[in-house]
C-alpha cells in the first residue's frame, strides 16, 4: 500500500511543473526554467524522505507490537533458588535458599506467631539486595514436620518451652545458611514473636553476627499479653488512650493465663552483636514506647542496639521504607564485621 501511494505521488510531482509550463510556456522557459527544475527536484526529495520515514516508523511500530511481554521469571535470573531440608530436634524442616550472584551477607528469616510457611516474597526482596537468604516452613506448617503450637492467644504458643524449641529450629537454619555462605556475616531477621526467639538464638549460636527485629517486643510475654488484651484489637486505641493508661494496665491487670514468662531483656544483656529494632508508633500488639525505653536502658550499658520509629505505622512495619532502612543497615554492619575480622 505504501509503495503504490509513493509511485502515484512521484508521478504527480512530475505533472505539476508540466501543467505550469504549458500554461506559461514562454515565461516558464525563458525566466523560470531553472526554478521549475529546482521545485521538481525538491518535491521529489521531500517525497522520498517522507516515504522512507513513514516506512521506518511503521516498521518500528510493527516491531514494538511483535515484541512479546517480558517474562517476569527473567527479572530474577541472577537469583538462584534451592529447596533444602534440615534437622532440628528430631524433626525435618523444609525451606528454600535464595542466592544472589554477589551476596554481602546471609540471613535466616524467623517467623512470627502465626502458622507461617516459608516467606518467599520477603526472601526475594532481600536476595535482590544481595543478601543470601534461608526461609523455611515453620515447625508443623507446610512441608516441615513437627507440631505447630497455637495459634490461640494464651496457649503454649509463647510458652518458654515453645519459644526455646523455635529458637533451636532457627539456630539449625543458621548453621545451614552459614555453611552455604562460607565466611559471610550471618544474621537473623524477623517480626513480632521473633523478638523473643531471635535473642535466644543469638545467645546460643556464635555464628550469629547481627539481628534485625521488626515490631518486636523487649517486654515479657506476660506483659505483652496484658497490653494486647487491653487494646483488644482496636485500631483507634491510641486516639482514645494515653501512654500512662497503657502502662498502668500492663503493670496491674490480672493475668488471664498462668505460665512462666520469657523476658528478652535478660538475654539481650548478654549479647554484644549489633541489633536493629523497627517500630510503628501506632502498634496495638506491643507497647512501643515501653519497648524503646528498655532499649535505651540497654544502650546505656553500651549495647550496640539501634531502633527506628515510624509515627504513622502500626504493628505491620513490612513496608518499603522500613525494609529499605533494614537492608541498608545490614549492608553497613556486614561491611563493618568483615573489616573487623
Amino acid at each position: 500500500m505504501y509503495l503504490d501511494t509513493f509511485i502515484f505521488l512521484w508521478k504527480f510531482s512530475d505533472i505539476q511543473p508540466a501543467i505550469y509550463h504549458t500554461q506559461n510556456r514562454c515565461k516558464l522557459y525563458d525566466q523560470n526554467f531553472e526554478a521549475n527544475y529546482m521545485i521538481k527536484l525538491t518535491s521529489r526529495l521531500l517525497l522520498l524522505t517522507l516515504f522512507v520515514t513513514t516506512i521506518g516508523c511503521n516498521k518500528s511500530v510493527e516491531q514494538k507490537k511483535a515484541i512479546p511481554p517480558q517474562d517476569k521469571s527473567d527479572l530474577n535470573v541472577s537469583i538462584k533458588t534451592e529447596n533444602v531440608t534440615f534437622e532440628s530436634e528430631g524433626v525435618k524442616l523444609a525451606g528454600t535458599i535464595y542466592s544472589p550472584n554477589h551476596p554481602h551477607s546471609a540471613v535466616v528469616i524467623v517467623h512470627g506467631s502465626d502458622q507461617v510457611p516459608r516467606m518467599t516474597k520477603f526472601a526475594e526482596l532481600l536476595a535482590e539486595n544481595d543478601i543470601l537468604v534461608l526461609t523455611y516452613d515453620k515447625r508443623g506448617v507446610g512441608e516441615s514436620g513437627g507440631v505447630y503450637a497455637g495459634p490461640e492467644v494464651g496457649t503454649n504458643n509463647i510458652s518458654v518451652e515453645n519459644l526455646n524449641l523455635l529458637a533451636k529450629d532457627a539456630s539449625s537454619a543458621v548453621n545451614l545458611i552459614h555453611k552455604k555462605g562460607g565466611n559471610l556475616p550471618t544474621g537473623l531477621i524477623g517480626a513480632s514473636q521473633a523478638g523473643w526467639i531471635i535473642p535466644i538464638v543469638a545467645s546460643e549460636n556464635s555464628l550469629v553476627d547481627f539481628m534485625v527485629l521488626l515490631s518486636s517486643p523487649t517486654i515479657t510475654t506476660l506483659e505483652q499479653l496484658r497490653f494486647q488484651f487491653y487494646t483488644n484489637g482496636r485500631t483507634d486505641f491510641w486516639d482514645n488512650h494515653t501512654e500512662k493508661d497503657a502502662r498502668e494496665h500492663i503493670k496491674n491487670d490480672p493475668d488471664k493465663y498462668q505460665f512462666e514468662a520469657t523476658d528478652p531483656k535478660e538475654v539481650l544483656k548478654t549479647l554484644s552483636i549489633p541489633g536493629l529494632w523497627v517500630f510503628g508508633e501506632k502498634d496495638i500488639q506491643i507497647p512501643v514506647k515501653m519497648c524503646i525505653e528498655h532499649l535505651n536502658n540497654l544502650k546505656l550499658e553500651n549495647k550496640p542496639f539501634e531502633y527506628v520509629l515510624f509515627p504513622s505505622l502500626g504493628h505491620n512495619t513490612n513496608k518499603s521504607e522500613p525494609i529499605s532502612i533494614s537492608v541498608n543497615w545490614i549492608k553497613q554492619k556486614s561491611l563493618n564485621i568483615k573489616n573487623n575480622k
